[in-house]
């Protein structure tokens, strides 16, 4: 079970948005460089990073930040937003990237995710945003007709690594995980799901370490995180023991 340390990216700030709105922003650091070291630091195995500006702008924006995180941590770093092309995706897997998140592409051009899993197989992982149970795109700035399972169940077989499922109804109000969505996800599919949005506590810690959570491959922390809210030693400890 991971733990991923979420850095958002915006105008090159470390940021926290509040139910995806650009325009609720709250600047946690100034450096991400500087944060991404700090989480290997505190124990965290992974990094998790979005370029909301290249989410809205369909290509990368903040590509400088991200470049100077994946010099500063020998952490594993998976990457998602505005990734919507194979040139895309084999450029930032050729700068050290572990693994791309593939978001309104996905929906867009499912042809296009199963061809990056053949090219570059384990390092492609499907993001899945939802708001009011339909997927959103874009940065979330538009809904789709299309069920989280619907879009997932699309991917059998194909290959994805991964696939990172954030309720945006949730995201950075800290009001828990939509667990039981989340599990009902990972009930559907074979593909290994991470759970995203509203991290709030050790209760979802303690959450992820039930039985029928085994199945997830982790979950995603953000503002919980930066607003000393969850322990990280004392969670990665918690998490250590339970996967003994």
């Amino acid at each position: 079970m991971i733990l991923f340390p979420a850095i958002d990216l915006k105008d090159g700030n470390c940021v926290r948005l509040k139910l995806g709105d650009m325009a609720q922003a709250t600047i946690y650091n100034e450096s991400p460089a500087a944060q991404a070291l700090a989480f290997e630091q505190q124990g965290f195995e992974w990094l998790h990073v979005v370029d909301l500006d290249g989410a809205f702008e369909g290509q990368s924006v903040n590509g400088a930040a991200v470049e100077a995180i994946l010099k500063a941590t020998k952490n594993p770093v998976q990457l998602g937003g505005g990734i919507r092309t194979l040139a895309h995706i084999e450029a930032w897997l050729a700068k050290g990237l572990a693994r791309v998140i593939l978001g309104t592409v996905a929906v867009r051009d499912p042809a296009l995710v199963k061809a990056a899993c053949k090219e570059f197989p384990g390092q492609v992982a499907v993001g899945i945003d939802a708001k009011g149970g339909k997927v959103a795109v874009e940065g979330w700035a538009e809904a789709s007709s299309l069920g989280v399972i619907e879009l997932a169940q699309k991917f059998e077989g194909a290959g994805v690594a991964a696939i990172i499922y954030t309720d945006i109804d949730r995201d950075g109000i800290l009001t828990g995980i939509n667990w039981d969505s989340t599990l009902a996800l990972a009930d559907a599919v074979s593909i290994p799901v991470i759970a995203s949005g509203g991290f709030a506590s050790m209760d979802d810690i303690r959450r992820m370490m039930r039985p029928d959570a085994v199945k997830l491959e982790g979950a995603i922390t953000g503002r919980a995180l930066y607003d000393g809210r969850l322990d990280a030693a004392e969670a990665l400890a918690m998490l250590k023991v339970a996967a003994c």
